[in-house]
């Protein structure tokens, strides 16, 4: 172990580790958990609050969603530059998630709901590519755990996503929005008091002095400015991509609410209804459970160099989120044709169906774009990465546009068509990925 904390350049497991993995994973892990339960919070309450509360008409809060989605993705570009030339990575994740904070305690004042709307984009630009840039500087090159290491990091994301739900959303459905949002603001300063707390184990900031091995010949090649050239073409090709997949993805927390709200039976009893932002808690609590088992099997196929290349696999899970949207769409069509409510199982089910394929796309991404960062430049690598989410949460709200003037059926079969599209240029990618993923 490195007085980072960081794990050895080797491959397997260094004295002290934490659950296999170095101690710096989970801290990062935790302060991720808690900062996404209160992004995740807010996010399900938050088209429920402009339609139901504020009293929006549905275009009017697709747009609104869309645009808050996009900003979030948006200001880690800016975020990611000021972090590598300036701040620093542990000084942006701090001032980042204060602001974060302020902006969730502001939710509760309609008068400044738009504000507080812009304090949690602008704090996350500095929060979201800071974090999440250290994970590589835990592990060595030709340690083992490192291509998976962010969908370990994955499942902290979703465990955050999955409680709040559950208890911002639900607090908030139940006793007020200005409750929920409260929670959402007190569940990031936890997340702040994790990351200061277990500050010694993770990386130091680039420049200073750290047990980094000297660079592989294949590593040495990729750094010179035509392979950093071909590196970067690579990853905004995969980004565009992302671009066209969450403008689908992305309505599960835009115009799907709305749908299980007015067209889902939930009720579980003749007293107990299901509350609507549970089922965004179902979608968190499939990536805790089958995580797991495909970082085993992936890791296992890597050791006898049988794995699938990044871009492959997030060709795979684009195609099944498709297939999720597919299988809804002839549910909502037997609906519409008989004037009946779906069970609610039948969302239960797209919705694990899609979480399957987001483990093969959206961490994997992740993941891609933290090991082809050039050295000095991981915060901004990793903020071009969100940048896609950035324009495919606009593609996602001008896409929300349409399930007014649209039967839900033909809306889902649209959102499938739109994954299969992302899938087959992802297809693409693929012959290229393999020889940049290989100098990594």
């Amino acid at each position: 172990m490195t007085p980072s904390g960081a794990a050895s350049p080797g491959v397997g497991v260094a004295p002290g580790d934490w659950f296999g993995q170095p101690r710096g994973l989970t801290i990062l892990f935790l302060t991720e958990m808690w900062a996404q339960f209160s992004f995740f919070g807010m996010r399900a309450l938050l088209v429920l609050y402009v339609t139901k509360h504020l009293l929006y008409p549905q275009q009017t809060a697709s747009w609104i969603y869309g645009i808050y989605a996009a900003g979030v993705y948006l200001t880690p570009i800016f975020g990611g530059i000021i972090t590598d030339r300036k701040l620093g990575r542990r000084l942006a994740v701090l001032i980042g998630g204060s602001v974060m904070s302020l902006g969730h305690f502001m939710m509760g004042l309609e008068s400044l709901f738009f504000m507080a709307l812009a304090m949690i984009a602008l704090g996350n630009g500095l929060f979201l590519p800071s974090l999440s840039s250290q994970i590589d500087s835990l592990y060595g090159q030709h340690d083992a755990r490192r291509k998976s290491a962010f969908n370990i990091y994955y499942v902290g994301v979703n465990l955050g996503a999955f409680a709040a739900p559950l208890v911002v959303g639900t607090v908030g459905e139940l006793f007020g929005f200005h409750w929920g949002f409260s929670l959402a603001g007190l569940g990031m300063l936890i997340g702040l008091a994790t990351y200061m707390a277990g500050g010694r184990y993770l990386p130091p900031e680039p420049g200073r002095s750290a047990s980094i091995p000297a660079p592989a010949p294949a590593a040495k090649a990729a750094a010179q400015p035509e392979g950093l050239l071909r590196r970067f073409a690579l990853l905004m090709a995969v980004a565009g991509t992302i671009v066209v997949f969450r403008g689908a993805y992305e309505q599960l927390g835009n115009t799907m609410p709305l749908w299980a709200d007015a067209n889902i039976d939930r009720a579980l009893t003749s007293t107990l209804t299901i509350p609507v932002t549970w089922f965004q808690s179902l979608n968190s609590l499939v990536v805790i459970f089958l995580s797991p088992v495909l970082v085993a099997r992936w890791t296992r196929l890597a050791a006898r160099d049988r794995e699938l290349s990044s871009v492959a696999k997030m060709a795979i899970g684009a195609a099944i989120v498709g297939l999720s949207y597919f299988i809804i769409a002839g549910a909502a069509f037997w609906a519409e044709s008989h004037s009946v409510k779906l069970s609610w199982m039948w969302l239960a089910g797209q919705v694990v169906v899609m979480t399957v394929g987001e483990l093969y796309i959206l961490p994997v991404g992740l993941g891609l774009f933290g090991r082809l960062a050039p050295a000095g430049l991981a915060a901004t690598t990793i903020a071009g990465w969100f940048s896609a989410g950035f324009l495919g949460n606009l593609f996602a709200g001008w896409l929300g546009t349409y399930w007014t003037p649209l039967r839900h059926s033909a809306f889902f079969l649209l959102m499938g068509g739109v994954c299969l599209l992302a899938a087959a240029l992802l297809l693409l990618i693929v012959p290229k990925a393999r020889t940049r993923e290989a100098l990594a």
